[in-house]
């Protein structure tokens, strides 16, 4: 009979530090960017006007989404470093006292005192720091913080959500740009929040809803914003 090797498990949890950063950005470029739009082009700009609105908008909010998502995440990293450097200290310098710390852990978790003072040594031989890491400071490979990757998954999300809204004003008349825009927009906002409502093992209807909801009134305030002060 076949058995399932541990480490071939995939969960949800593995997922998320990306499915955030890809599924944020990929919102944040095609409503910022399509409001952007639409206020713009509801001011009675000409249509090179809107498109080099819509291209800077995808540039600059792409490299400003990769550039905050990887202060935001580098400094997550540096806190769990900290952490790891301390308890590396303490497992030098008081080792009885970090197993008696990894035992009283188990014992919460429903072990009795003889068996996590068992526990707590025998995963103390073969890995002290990844043990304490994992069960005292709660981190591991799966939720560690990789700013680099994160800064990636934003830039590129938003340039994906942004580009579509782009496409829809360099593709449509100019008397249309307004309402092309803003159909694209809230057809793929709804797209996108049933896609992470999926992904992250939740029902869809109301992530989509709600991003499309506030979609709309996003666009409804630019357009209304392009109107009043357009020439």
């Amino acid at each position: 009979m076949s058995r399932l090797h541990p480490l071939s498990e995939r969960h949800a949890v593995e997922k998320l530090g990306w499915l955030r950063a890809a599924v944020l950005g990929a919102n944040d470029g095609t409503l910022s960017t399509g409001s952007l739009i639409v206020g713009v082009a509801s001011s009675h700009a000409t249509h090179g006007s809107i498109l080099i609105a819509g291209l800077s908008a995808l540039v600059a909010g792409a490299l400003s989404m990769a550039a905050g998502e990887y202060v935001s995440v580098s400094s997550q990293r540096d806190s769990e470093q900290a952490d790891i450097a301390r308890e590396k200290q303490e497992l030098a310098t008081d080792w009885d006292g970090e197993v008696t710390e990894l035992a009283g852990i188990y014992q919460q978790r429903g072990l009795d005192a003889d068996l996590s003072h068992t526990v707590a040594v025998a995963l103390m031989q073969h890995d002290s720091l990844g043990a304490h890491a994992r069960d005292e400071l709660g981190l591991s490979e799966a939720t560690a913080a990789r700013p680099i990757q994160a800064a990636f998954a934003s830039a590129s999300a938003f340039s994906s959500g942004a580009v579509l809204p782009v496409l829809a004003a360099v593709l449509a008349p100019i008397s249309w740009v307004s309402w092309s825009v803003s159909l694209t927009s809230v057809v793929v906002l709804a797209v996108l929040g049933i896609v992470g409502a999926v992904a992250g093992g939740a029902p869809p209807l109301r992530p989509a809803l709600r991003v499309t909801f506030w979609g709309i009134v996003a666009m409804i305030i630019t357009g209304g914003i392009g109107h009043l002060f357009g020439v």
